[in-house]
């Protein structure tokens, strides 16, 4: 059976969502929620450079590594405000076929 691109990220959000349900002192999660959204902010800026700067070097695997933990630190956050993945997908989906200058004009505020 083929999977959908969007399982992990679906699969590791309710993750993310049961740590923060039933945290554990073993879970780098639930000691993430329990820091609170300064916490998890700050280590989505880190894991945003880190992307940057593996980026700049140009190595795959560390690009790739780079970017899983931005991923994962950016669904903490959408776990953080209960906001589930599927959002982000709708956002995308109409945003998809629009020119950048649309999208930028279609925003609110």
């Amino acid at each position: 059976m083929e999977q959908h691109k969007d399982d992990i990220i679906t699969a590791v959000y309710r993750v993310i969502q049961e740590r923060k349900a039933n945290p554990s002192e073993n879970s780098y999660t639930a000691s993430l929620m329990a820091k609170g959204i300064d916490k998890i902010l700050k280590k989505l800026g880190e894991e945003a450079t880190e992307v940057v700067i593996a980026g700049k070097g140009g190595k795959r695997e560390e690009i790739v590594y780079e970017t899983a933990d931005l991923f994962f630190h950016s669904l903490v956050l959408l776990g953080f405000y209960d906001i589930d993945p599927e959002e982000v997908y709708a956002e995308l989906r109409r945003r998809f076929g629009m020119s950048g200058i649309e999208e930028k004009n279609s925003r609110i505020g």
